[in-house]
């Protein structure tokens, strides 16, 4: 018989689906497996289920592990009837066809209101705007809804053979997303979720039970021969990458990806009136006060290909000169989320002779990245979280000048970060914990 000596953790993300196994004592990955998700922003949740068994496969298997936890994308509407069965394709974080319901649940509530209860106020990434957007288009499907889960939940479920849906669980970070979330205790607003869905009564639809950061939510399906591997209650991405980096009160994670999220850890809840912060739950039993911006990385790939270099040529160009020489990018390529400007464009001002050249423009299209990301950490800064050290992640932590000269403008200690998938380390790391104390 095989000994169980490892730990896994599964990122099932927006792209594909990673699984890491771990050896405990050490923390060194032994194996890796991935396989890719579909496109698009809806998405059949057995396409998740089938790249986790391909991603296990590619990993040699969990004969060996004796504890696994899912990270995953938040805020996915995946809505179950009676049976099990899911009624429509789930809703992705980044399907945006719920902004009219965002917008309709604030001026029915309150800005205030839903930052007081929830910690958010409504965006179209929430899960409860969703379920809004559901029950104006597709009344026949809200009906039919006799569960409501997020990503993460759904596959925990499966991984323990989908044992009936009052079996269904989740934990407070992903929880902290849905928009239907208590800001100050691990419990559920019944009356957000009526006022989502139109009805006067959701007492009859099942949601997942929130565990505690290191409570086991069962063990693995013994049809398949993973009853011995004892399954966390997962996290949402952030707070998994949080986890995985092992992120502390006065410390932020600063992750450059297509866009930009600021994550915090703090020791309280906050509340922003503004909607620019969202006051998620982090994974340990703290907070993730959290600001995302639509434009990061590829504000470097604008500016790249406007000058027609590769990379390594842009950081050259931009650490050739010691400033932008008064030329400003506003870089909002696609609209801004914060500052919520969803409308605006890129605009480039303070254009002078000596100014209008590559070097210049480089280092402007840096400074713009840059100072974006500090809006982002003062927006966290102004509700009362201190920041001292930022962490950099993601493929634009990668660019010289951005590390160079992130600390002069971040206003903090900035530390880049080696390339790693720290969202599934952050599984393995929860998973450990609640091998350890179950």
């Amino acid at each position: 018989m095989t000994t169980r000596k490892y730990v896994a953790g599964v990122d099932t993300s927006t792209q594909s689906c990673k699984i890491v196994i771990v050896d405990p004592v050490d923390g060194r990955v032994v194996r890796e497996g991935r396989a890719a998700h579909p496109d698009g922003t809806e998405v059949d949740p057995a396409a998740w289920w089938e790249a986790f068994l391909r991603a296990v496969a590619e990993a040699g298997g969990l004969d060996d592990v004796a504890a696994l936890s899912v990270s995953g994308q938040q805020h996915g509407m995946v809505c179950l009837d009676r049976d099990g069965q899911v009624i429509r394709p789930a809703l992705l974080w980044n399907d945006t066809r719920s902004a009219q319901a965002a917008s309709d649940l604030v001026d029915e509530l309150g800005a205030e209101r839903w930052a007081e209860l929830t910690g958010s106020v409504p965006v179209a990434s929430l899960t409860v705007t969703k379920l809004r957007w559901l029950a104006d288009h597709e009344p026949e499907h809200a009906k039919r809804i006799a569960a409501i889960c997020l990503p993460h939940d759904w596959l925990t479920w499966q991984i323990a053979g989908a044992p009936g849906l009052d079996r269904l669980v989740t934990d407070r970070s992903d929880a902290s997303g849905t928009g239907y979330m208590s800001r100050s205790q691990a419990a559920y607003l019944p009356e957000l979720l009526a006022l989502a869905l139109r009805r006067d009564d959701v007492s009859d639809i099942v949601l997942p039970r929130i565990l505690g950061p290191w409570e086991a939510a069962g063990t693995g399906d013994p049809a398949r021969g993973w009853e011995e591997i004892v399954l966390g209650p997962g996290t949402g991405d952030n707070a998994g990458a949080a986890l995985g980096v092992g992120l502390e009160p006065g410390q932020a994670l600063l992750s450059l990806g297509t866009s930009g999220v600021a994550a915090v850890v703090s020791e309280n809840s906050v509340v922003d009136r503004s909607g620019l912060v969202t006051g998620f739950s982090d994974a340990t039993g703290r907070w993730l006060p959290l600001a995302c911006t639509l434009n990061a990385s590829r504000i470097i790939d604008a500016i790249a290909r406007i000058l027609g270099v590769d990379y390594a040529e842009f950081d050259r160009l931009a650490l050739s000169v010691p400033d932008a020489g008064g030329l400003v990018l506003e870089p909002y390529f696609e609209g801004e989320r914060t500052p919520n400007l969803p409308d605006a464009t890129a605009t480039l001002s303070g254009m002078t002779l000596a100014n209008s050249d590559p070097a210049h423009l480089a280092r402007a299209g840096i400074e713009g990245l840059l100072n974006l990301m500090r809006f982002a950490l003062d927006a966290v800064r102004q509700l009362g979280v201190p920041i001292d050290t930022v962490y950099l992640v993601g493929g634009g932590a990668k660019s010289k000048a951005v590390r160079e000269l992130a600390g002069e403008f971040l206003g903090a200690k900035v530390q880049a970060l080696p390339d790693g998938e720290y969202v599934a380390l952050g599984a393995a790391r929860q998973a450990q914990q609640v091998l350890a104390q179950n």
